[in-house]
């Protein structure tokens, strides 16, 4: 019996993995003899405690990844905000620099998810199967952006000389695209021409998605640099602080899933992050609208420091609410709300009928000569927090959206990420797909309610230089008798 025990006991306490402790059946009571109380109730405990903890062992590995991967993607966030913020530093050149490859590597992850799963039948198969595909994004690329560098020069008068070049970019982009509209048609093969139209399809999906809705980004970065850093900020924001409560209060509150092809969308998530990113949108515009980096537009290349009359949007305003709104309301409840003013009438000390009408004052707490007369409430701010929090609005419940469709691309395909370029974030398109919606919404935000970013005195002049003679006194009569009109009615309004 004790030679039993004691080559059992040196058998678990070797080298032996607990799951074959775990299996390894026990002595029979005939072969090693009766067993004593205590050593059957260790004998009970050896064999039946290494479940429980391979249980907890896999969850403290859990854990301990999960917290890595936090870790992990906590890092290279910083740094990725590191780099943004140095090109941000060097200026509107490198900043539209980082801009074109980012639109480079976020065709070239889209593309590779159908090539990667198709390639065995792509393979010596179809020719120039990635080739026409790039041909399309460059033709693409040259044609959207040409417009903005034939603006740009219109807009400057040292640039004038480059517009007798310049004329001839809408006839290149023509010659492009009729070269790969031709290319594309000749590589069509028999027996692969519905895949090759499918691929088209998508190639031309991805050119919208990556340059078609980038178009008017480099016009955001030189008509201030606000208006390119503010939005970046705020899908960085509404992306971390969705993150955040969606993992923090996620499913605690609404059950019902918020996308049902992406199970780890929450409710909670999508609304912590908007709360945040319009808190955000608040303070940061503020803060951003002190510095003329930001605040110039520049129709240059040169990297300059930049001065400039600010813009109305950037001076600190007052709005005033009416004291009408406040009368529905009980005054302890209008009390509570900040910057709030009391204002008393002051009733003569020797009179019971008060002063003249004039005599109002902020009131004073135990003055029996003060009688409550209304509220009033200043606020101040600078008019680009307005326009922040349009923009914060747009990039919490719209712009989310582009990352849902990114999520329904990588589930069709069956992928985690599109790339795996930034440890703990994927690749480009994963941090990349909430932006496009908001650079674009951004440029049509800044022409309806700011400034209509393509009229400019420089460019009025060059226009002006394209007419006739006869088209020249017939615009210089228009503006004469323009003139001539907003002279009268000024005097009339006076």
């Amino acid at each position: 019996m004790n030679l039993g025990l004691r080559n059992r006991r040196e058998g678990s306490e070797g080298e032996t993995t607990a799951e074959d402790s775990h299996h390894r059946a026990p002595p029979s009571s005939q072969a090693s003899g009766e067993l004593s109380s205590d050593d059957e109730q260790a004998t009970t405990e050896e064999f039946s405690s290494p479940a429980p903890a391979r249980k907890d062992a896999a969850a403290v590995r859990k854990d301990e990844s999960r917290l890595t991967k936090i870790l992990q993607r906590a890092v290279f966030a910083v740094c990725m905000f590191g780099i943004f913020a140095g090109f941000v530093y060097l200026g509107h050149v490198y900043i539209s620099f980082l801009v074109t490859i980012i639109e480079l590597l976020l065709f070239r992850e889209l593309v590779r998810v159908r090539y990667n799963i198709y390639f065995d039948r792509v393979k010596n198969k179809i020719p120039l199967f990635r080739t026409t595909q790039w041909c399309w994004f460059m033709t693409a690329m040259f044609y959207t952006h040409s417009d903005f560098f034939s603006d740009l020069s219109q807009s400057n008068h040292e640039l004038h000389y480059l517009l007798w070049y310049l004329k001839y970019l809408p006839t290149i982009s023509f010659i492009l695209y009729s070269f790969t509209f031709v290319l594309t048609i000749t590589t069509l093969q028999t027996g692969h021409i519905k895949f090759q139209m499918n691929q088209l399809c998508w190639t031309v999906l991805v050119i919208l998605l990556t340059v078609g809705q980038l178009k008017y980004i480099f016009h955001n970065i030189f008509n201030g640099l606000i208006w390119f850093v503010m939005p970046c900020c705020l899908v960085f924001t509404n992306d971390i602080m969705a993150y955040v409560s969606g993992m923090t209060y996620g499913r605690k509150f609404i059950q019902r899933p918020f996308i049902r092809f992406s199970p780890n969308k929450t409710w909670e998530g999508f609304i912590g992050g908007w709360i945040f990113t319009m808190i955000t949108a608040w303070y940061l515009s503020r803060y951003l609208s002190q510095f003329t980096w930001m605040t110039c537009s520049t129709n240059n290349f040169r990297n300059e420091v930049l001065e400039c009359e600010p813009d109305a949007i950037f001076i600190e305003a007052q709005a005033h609410f009416p004291s009408q709104i406040f009368e529905p309301f009980p005054r302890s409840v209008v009390r509570m709300i900040p910057n709030v003013v009391e204002i008393c009438m002051v009733k003569d000390a020797t009179e019971s009928s008060p002063v003249d009408e004039g005599a109002l004052t902020r009131c004073v707490s135990g003055e029996p000569s003060h009688t409550f007369h209304h509220f009033e409430l200043t606020l101040k701010f600078i008019p680009i927090q307005i326009h922040a929090l349009w923009l914060a609005l747009f990039a919490s419940l719209v712009a989310p959206f582009g990352g849902f469709l990114a999520s329904a691309m990588k589930r069709a395909y069956g992928i985690k990420d599109f790339d795996s370029i930034i440890p703990g974030h994927g690749g480009v398109m994963d941090r990349m797909d909430c932006q496009f919606l908001l650079a674009l919404y951004t440029w049509v935000h800044y022409n309806t309610f700011v400034k209509l970013a393509t009229v400019s005195v420089p460019r009025l002049t060059y226009l002006y230089s394209m007419l006739t003679e006869q088209e020249k006194k017939e615009f210089l009569r228009t503006v004469a008798i323009d003139s001539v009109r907003g002279k009268l009615k000024f005097f009339a309004d006076d």
